[in-house]
């Protein structure tokens, strides 16, 4: 077909969305098309927002191609349905930390995307895209989950892509038989799907009106740590031009032997001979038996694994070498991140009991801390994440603009309890989903209201432009300059916001990743 016939072809379509709504008051749900390098697809379109789920961005990983690097999806002929959610890639069922719900029908085959942009737009509007890494420890989740829904995103002017990615052993995995096959290849697979889609996001966006010269990563928790690894990932260099990192955690990754130890011991909880295993019967195994497997030493999560192409160094050494991507950053955490130990099982209080007589040190830090329970809550909290996420933010901040954040709104229907902002909880904020989501513990109120639409509008000016503006002035973050916006009921410019205590962890961090070097690596 002629560019010429596709071009009227495509106003026809058009026409015929426009009668099909006309008739129906305008509330119907219509079809959208959109033709990509694989084929034609067929989306729906509602309430002025073209919606593509389903998308196939790689190949199925299944069979000869599981643990290998994701290869480009065959291309099909005819149209391609693009209305229901693909499957979530294999997982221990549970909710996902942040209430986004059930990931819903699992499946080894599950390489898709979602796509969210606004109705009718074309190549030339050229918008500004923002692509989502799911959270969930590396191990569930998916990008599919009503939570990230992207339409209101997309109602201010953004293409939005949600996507899947693989987890668990199926997704970040060493073993001897693949060392064999391979020696030095690929171990972060779930990684290199990422890369892998930001690929197909640079061939196709344009289709749905996005920009591929204008694309933001943004994710949360995993999500975020895979932000930070895909700047510091050689492989996925210029995908990409802006970065938002929410809620990061200071968790070492795994070295590739740590790994390698961990992969001998599935191969022998899933039946077959540790490190003899064969590559032929490890990838014979179904995906259930690596998802049922609940001993801690088995799973290498939260952390991904130094030592591929993909991430050959660790994220800490390549932000303190300055060898990630030199793109404008967005870099934060919340107030009540502990709830995320709680929900693996972990006693904050516990944790600070076993400093021993370093709780002497500790204690000032925080002079209106009372209890252990909350000491402990304020202590895994700032040294995973508040600390962390100053620290990445100093470095990156000597080679691209970098802005820090504090997100302290507790939702309306939480507020008599309080607590501070667990885990995740600003993700239906940042999406526009709190009335959908189910979880806030009830419905959003005015002031929930209100903190939604500045969140998600600066983030799509940050999108766009590669600042995050707003009604309050967000300075800029630097080592020598220390600032925060505390996102609360009310936005507010927060200069060396607990700057003692952070200074205080990031030495003594520091220290121990000194020693550590000069002691060599560990058993």
């Amino acid at each position: 077909m002629s560019i010429l016939h596709r071009r009227a072809a495509r106003r026809f379509f058009s026409f015929c969305v426009g009668v099909v709504a006309l008739a129906t008051g305008g509330a119907a749900v219509a079809a959208a098309t959109a033709t990509i390098d694989a084929g034609v697809l067929a989306g729906t379109a509602t309430d002025g927002i073209a919606i593509f789920r389903g998308v196939p961005y790689a190949a199925p990983p299944v069979g000869a191609r599981r643990w290998r690097e994701p290869a480009p999806p065959a291309s099909w002929t005819g149209v391609r349905a693009a209305v229901d959610p693909a499957p979530s890639c294999p997982q221990k069922r549970m909710p996902s930390l942040e209430g986004g719900g059930d990931p819903g029908v699992l499946d080894e085959d599950c390489l898709y995307l979602n796509v969210f942009a606004p109705a009718g737009a074309a190549s030339s509007d050229r918008l500004p895209v923002m692509v989502w890494m799911h959270g969930g420890a590396l191990v569930i989740g998916g990008g599919g989950l009503s939570i990230y829904d992207g339409s209101a995103l997309a109602r201010r002017g953004a293409v939005v892509v949600t996507l899947n990615y693989r987890l668990g052993p199926l997704g970040y995995f060493s073993h001897p038989a693949l060392e064999r096959a391979r020696p030095g290849g690929p171990v972060n697979f779930g990684l290199l799907d990422q890369v892998e889609a930001l690929r197909w996001v640079r061939r196709n966006i344009a289709a749905f009106g996005g920009d591929p010269g204008n694309v933001t990563i943004f994710g949360q928790s995993a999500g975020a740590q895979s932000v930070l690894a895909l700047m510091a990932a050689p492989t996925a260099r210029g995908l990409f031009h802006q970065a938002i990192a929410q809620s990061p955690y200071g968790i070492p990754s795994h070295a590739r032997a740590a790994a390698t130890k961990t992969g001998t011991g599935i191969a022998t909880a899933v039946g077959l001979p540790g490190a003899r295993a064969r590559l032929d019967a490890l990838r014979a195994v179904p995906a259930e038996p690596f998802m049922e497997l609940s001993d801690r030493a088995l799973s290498l999560a939260p952390s991904l694994v130094v030592g591929d192409a993909a991430m050959p160094v660790p994220l800490l050494q390549a932000f303190r070498e300055g060898r990630q991507a030199r793109v404008p950053l967005i870099i934060g955490s919340n107030s009540g991140e502990a709830s995320v130990a709680r929900d693996f099982g972990l006693d904050p209080a516990a944790l600070v009991a076993r400093l021993g007589a370093a709780r002497v040190l500790v204690r000032p830090l925080y002079p209106a801390t009372l209890d252990e329970a909350a000491l402990g809550e304020s202590v895994v909290r700032d040294v995973a994440f508040t600390a962390f996420s100053r620290r990445i933010a100093y470095l990156h901040a000597a080679t691209a603009p970098t802005w820090r954040y504090y997100y302290d709104h507790v939702p309306q229907p939480r507020q008599p309890g309080r607590g501070g902002v667990a885990h995740g909880g600003e993700v239906p904020f940042a999406f526009g989903t709190t009335a959908s989501c189910g979880c806030l513990g009830g419905q959003p109120g005015s002031v929930d209201a209100v903190v939604e639409r500045r969140l998600g509008d600066r983030w799509v000016a940050f999108a766009r432009g590669g600042e995050p503006t707003g009604a309050t002035p967000w300075p800029r973050d630097a080592r020598l300059r220390p600032v925060v916006l505390e996102i609360g009921d009310v936005d507010a410019s927060r200069p060396r916001f607990m700057q003692r205590r952070l200074d205080t962890f990031i030495g003594v961090l520091g220290l121990v990743e000194t020693r550590g070097r000069e002691l060599g690596p560990g058993p």
